[in-house]
């Protein structure tokens, strides 16, 4: 396996697998890998005949008051995920390798990009639209790999690629939880020791509003309630939203008639951690 940091090396590697006729499969991160990561580029490796994994903490999809000097990064324990789980390079950029000190183009988006997280991080989106952008222009996959948990940044990613014609199947990848239910993410990293265990009020208050939704229940405030009340039993908890959307196009639903994703944002301490379900009718 290769580490690489510039654009040059990339696209030199991928046109000789290409010439060579093989697939290229493409799991984008943002480092500090989990076995989140690792089932994704398990997963890509078992589909393509080549992997290519990014390592990148997108400055411009974090907003002025976010964490992006202290995201967790670690390359050197990153590729050795990397290189166990079947990647074959590894692209490791700094964002003066990425962004030009004038660059001014961007990949946005209306609607979609409107809701959920992107309510409380208005530029979040236009910075993953626009670093995933130019990174499928760089990398040139075949396939490219995003896990559920991100279940809106997923839907984003499947409507840019369905509107800008990217030649690139998006494949989504269930989420990986802990033992004890907490979805694994690289935040999980700031929580205390009490914060972790506060943390699991996420995956519990899901399974009741899953649980209600089982038994029958299509009032969507109601599956909210259930959900906000549970969570709100969480002295360390702040919730910033509990929805249920319409799987596809993320409007907010009323009543359930279709299939419906449930998503959580809520802060843990001063940690956000998001989580969700499907249902489908």
């Amino acid at each position: 396996m290769n580490l690489v940091h510039t654009i040059s090396e990339v696209r030199s590697q991928v046109k000789e697998w290409k010439k060579q006729g093989l697939t290229v499969g493409f799991v984008p991160t943002m480092g500090y890998l989990h076995e989140g990561h690792q089932s994704l580029i398990e997963r890509a490796a078992k589909e393509n005949d080549r992997v290519v994994v990014s390592v990148f903490v997108n400055p411009m999809q974090f907003g002025p008051t976010e964490d992006l000097a202290s995201y967790p990064r670690d390359i050197e324990r990153d590729c050795g995920i990397c290189e166990k789980a079947g990647a074959n390079l590894v692209f490791n950029p700094e964002p003066s390798e990425m962004y030009a000190p004038d660059f001014c183009t961007f990949a946005d988006m209306t609607g979609l990009t409107d809701v959920l997280c992107g309510k409380s991080r208005p530029v979040h989106f236009r910075g993953v639209c626009t670093v995933v952008s130019k990174l499928f222009n760089i990398v040139a996959p075949d396939r490219a790999y995003f896990g559920e948990k991100d279940a809106q940044q997923l839907a984003v990613i499947r409507r840019m690629v369905r509107d800008l014609n990217f030649d690139i199947e998006i494949v989504g990848c269930p989420i990986i939880r802990e033992d004890d239910g907490l979805a694994k993410s690289s935040r999980n990293t700031y929580l205390s020791e009490q914060e972790r265990k506060a943390a699991l009020i996420l995956s519990r208050s899901l399974e009741l509003g899953k649980t209600a939704l089982q038994n029958g229940e299509r009032d969507a405030e109601k599956i909210r309630q259930i959900i906000c009340d549970s969570i709100n039993t969480e002295p360390l908890s702040r919730i910033d939203y509990v929805e249920v959307s319409d799987l596809f196009t993320l409007e907010r639903q009323d009543t359930i008639k279709s299939d419906v994703l449930v998503a959580i944002a809520v802060y843990i301490g001063k940690t956000r951690l998001i989580d969700n379900f499907t249902f489908n009718i």
